[in-house]
C-alpha cells in the first residue's frame, strides 16, 4: 500500500457552491409545490440539489499544519490530503488525522553484552517522522509503538556487533570510540526495519553508554592501567632519545672522551631523572678531585 492524493478542492469555494445549490434547490421546491408547470420535475431537481449541497457540506475537512487527513470510503483507502487548510472532498468518507511532525523517541537504558561478552548499558534517541500515511495507519497496528519496539531491538543488535572498547587494536570500531559510525549503522538498520511503517529515520544518537555496574570498577582499573602503560612508554622513548643526544653532544661539542663505564653511569642518571615521578636531587661525585 502506498500513499496517494485524493480529490479535494478549496473548502471556502466549495462551501459557497454548496450554499448556492441549497438555496437553488429550496427555490425549486417552492416553485414545484406552488403549482408551477412541470411541478414534479422542479421538486425532483430541487430535492437533488439540496441533497448534493448537504453531501458536499458534510465532506468539509480541516487539516492542521504538519498534519494529514487519511480518507477511507466504506473500508477502502482512497487517498490522503497532505495540504493544510479547509477542503471539500469525497463525501461519506471516514477521515483519520495523522501527524507529520518530526518526533523523537528516547529508548530505555538497555543492558546487553557487547561483541566480547562484556555487559554494557546503552540507550539512544531516535528522531523520526511519518512520510507515508497509508503504511503508517494500515500496514502496522500502531506505528508509534512499532517504532519503539523496533528501535530497542535494533539498539540491542548493534551493541552486540561492536566491543565497548578495545585494548589491543586501535583500528577496530568500538561503541565508545566510534559513536558516529555506530549511530550511522543504527540509522541504516532502523530505516530498513521501519520502511514498512512509512517512517523515515532522520537521526539516531547514543545518549548513554557505560559498563554494567558489576564490572564497571574492574574495567575502570583496566583502562587506567592501559593509560599508565601508554604514558610510561612515551616517557621511556623520550628519555632514550634525550640520553642519546646528550652523550653524542658531549662527545662532539665538548670533546670529552667518555669511557663505556661513564656512558653507562650517565645514561643511568639521565634515565632515572627523567622517568622518576618524584623530584631528583643532584649528587656531586668528588672521586677525581682527591
Amino acid at each position: 500500500m502506498e500513499e496517494k492524493s485524493v480529490f479535494h478542492v478549496n473548502g471556502f469555494l466549495g462551501l459557497i457552491v454548496a450554499i448556492i445549490a441549497f438555496i437553488g434547490g429550496a427555490w425549486l421546491l417552492y416553485l414545484g409545490s406552488a403549482g408551477a408547470s412541470a411541478g414534479f420535475g422542479l421538486i425532483f431537481l430541487g430535492t437533488l440539489l439540496i441533497l448534493v449541497a448537504l453531501l458536499g457540506a458534510s465532506s468539509l475537512t480541516i487539516v492542521q499544519p504538519n498534519e494529514a487527513s487519511v480518507l477511507t470510503f466504506f473500508g477502502r483507502y482512497i487517498g490522503t490530503i497532505a495540504d493544510s487548510g479547509i477542503f471539500l472532498t469525497v463525501p461519506l468518507t471516514h477521515k483519520s488525522s495523522i501527524s507529520l511532525r518530526v518526533r523523537n523517541f528516547n529508548s530505555q537504558i538497555l543492558k546487553v553484552n557487547d561483541s566480547k561478552g562484556n555487559p554494557v548499558e546503552i540507550a539512544a534517541v531516535i528522531v523520526f517522522k511519518v512520510v507515508d500515511t497509508a503504511n503508517a495507519l494500515f500496514s502496522v497496528d500502531n506505528y508509534e509503538e512499532f517504532v519503539e519496539i523496533q528501535s530497542e531491538s535494533a539498539i540491542r543488535h548493534i551493541a552486540t556487533e561492536y566491543p565497548y572498547d578495545t585494548f589491543e587494536s586501535e583500528d577496530e570500531l568500538t561503541l565508545r570510540g566510534n559513536s558516529t559510525e555506530v549511530s550511522n549503522k543504527l540509522t541504516k538498520e532502523l530505516q530498513n526495519r521501519l520502511e514498512v511503517a512509512g517512517v523515515e529515520i532522520i537521526e539516531t544518537r547514543l545518549t548513554h553508554l557505560a559498563y554494567a555496574t558489576e564490572i564497571a570498577s574492574a574495567m575502570l582499573q583496566r583502562q587506567q592501567s592501559t593509560a599508565i602503560l601508554s604514558a610510561r612508554k612515551i616517557i621511556v622513548d623520550g628519555a632514550v632519545s634525550i640520553t642519546r643526544e646528550a652523550v653524542e653532544r658531549l662527545a662532539a661539542e665538548a670533546k670529552v672522551e667518555i669511557t663505556d663505564a661513564e656512558k653507562l653511569r650517565l645514561i643511568n642518571n639521565v634515565m632515572v631523572s627523567i622517568i622518576t615521578e618524584r623530584g631528583v636531587q643532584p649528587v656531586i661525585n668528588t672521586d677525581r678531585m682527591k
